[in-house]
């Protein structure tokens, strides 16, 4: 009987879709209205050339690292290989998959609830609690969706971003013919007063535009699984930016040229209120269907690509062992699975804010600041490592998304500040702890760490 393996099955077209119907799911339409609302005006377009800069630089960080280390986990081989597999980076490795355990369920589960915020356009009864239940058994309905071959999961995610495709461009041609310039740019008197108000609100702000780019580095979760990745994921991570930034956008001058700001920011539901105000009540219930949809392509692709992080580290020995086993007949990590899918489950009954704020705090000092150091590392020190794709004008774009991501983290204020780093020091207690049962490093015998 054959050892169950990963296949390298998925196409720069797979990769592409995977990565852009996780990036483009509720997004969009929830988190217009409170990017709007940090500068508190149309002036806060700032904030997405400030975001849409930093995740253009990452994302040739995740291009390079990705065509040079393709593997199941991403980052968290980013981190071990850029560290040192042996010392540093296999404590840097494990605290990626102890922030998975938090910002993975988080960033799902903002999807769970905005999702069921857009159902409310069909049932405008729900009590608070059978929202909150309602994002839960989403959830659930999402481990059951991805427990099968990796194969066809790819052609759902080809059928749902081509869902996205219509539901972003029914919105972007729509408010193209019936933009008002007037309501678009109708700047507040002290709009550019560049005070440390201003500042902070510049740094909340692109947060909230980042979150709206987190996915372009979901196809290195699935390294592992695609044909050629020295060209495959360097595209995928390239196209899926660019595009989602057109996209979204165009979709956020359509909303602010058709609905005033002002009345923006306070809607829960600005794209099925665009569209109203454009077409009348039967197509806001049309969007909203749309963007559900949408956005369950989003939360599916997400759980796709975590799921891999535990197994990965498993695989290693730094994570559970159990969680290393595959499907004995489907070829995918089921443990693993079912880990990050329980976390999403219990993290849809926190509210959307707080669950956004918490996933970036979670996410910014090991994932996007500790893979950029990581490339520089390898850079300097891991000639061996093979890099089919070296990013123009380095290290420009590695210190962009570096003093950007740090910026940013400063911007979240003290609570989700000391939630990001609790959690890592939460997690080097966990791994010392461990490791010192096991006599690893650093408590491993002299010369068995050389």
């Amino acid at each position: 009987m054959s050892t169950p393996e990963l296949q390298r099955r998925l196409t720069v077209f797979n990769a592409t879709t995977i990565n852009m119907s996780n990036m483009v799911g509720i997004g969009p339409f929830i988190m217009i209205a409170l990017i709007l609302k940090s500068l508190g005006g149309p002036q806060a377009y700032a904030a997405w050339l400030t975001g849409t800069l930093i995740a253009i630089a990452d994302g040739l960080v995740v291009a390079e690292l990705g065509a040079a280390l393709p593997a199941a986990g991403g980052t968290y081989v980013f981190l071990r290989e850029g560290f040192g597999p042996r010392r540093w980076g296999r404590l840097l490795a494990f605290l990626f998959v102890w922030q998975i355990l938090f910002a993975g369920p988080l960033e799902i589960a903002s999807g769970n609830i905005g999702l069921v915020q857009y159902l409310q356009v069909f049932w405008p009864g729900m009590t608070p609690l059978e929202t909150k239940l309602l994002a839960a058994g989403i959830g659930v309905f999402l481990i059951f969706a991805l427990y099968r071959r990796i194969g066809s999961i790819a052609h759902i995610m080809a059928w749902l971003w081509g869902a996205m495709l219509v539901t972003t461009g029914w919105v972007i041609v729509s408010g193209l013919l019936s933009f008002d310039a007037a309501l678009a740019f109708d700047l507040p008197a002290d709009a550019w007063k560049l005070d440390g108000s201003f500042f902070l609100g510049l740094g909340e702000g692109s947060a909230d535009v980042l979150y709206l780019f987190l996915g372009y580095y979901q196809v290195c979760y699935l390294g592992a699984e695609v044909r050629d990745p020295g060209r495959t994921i360097p595209r995928a991570v390239i196209y899926s930016v660019l595009a989602v930034a057109v996209i979204d956008i165009a979709i956020s001058f359509s909303f602010i040229g058709v609905v005033p700001w002002r009345e923006a920011i306070e809607s829960q539901f600005l794209g099925a209120t665009f569209v109203e105000r454009i077409y009348g009540s039967w197509a806001a219930q049309l969007l909203a269907g749309l963007i559900v949809f949408t956005a369950f392509g989003s939360i599916l692709a997400l759980l796709l690509g975590y799921s891999r992080a535990p197994y990965a580290a498993a695989q290693d020995g730094i994570f559970f062992r159990w969680f290393g086993e595959l499907h004995p007949t489907k070829d995918f990590p089921h443990r693993s699975l079912l880990l990050i899918g329980g976390g999403a489950i219990a993290a849809s009954f926190w509210s959307l804010e707080d669950v956004i704020k918490a996933l970036m705090a979670a996410r910014i000092l090991i994932q996007f600041i500790g893979h950029t150091i990581a490339l520089f590392l390898i850079r300097a020190r891991r000639p061996d490592i093979e890099r089919p794709f070296r990013m123009p004008l380095y290290p420009l774009p590695a210190l962009i998304s570096l003093v950007g991501y740090v910026y940013v983290f400063v911007s979240l204020g003290p609570r989700f500040m000391a939630f990001g780093v609790g959690t890592l020091l939460l997690g080097t207690a966990v791994y010392l702890a461990a490791a010192k049962t096991q006599g690893e490093w650093p408590f491993e015998p002299a010369e068995a760490g050389r």
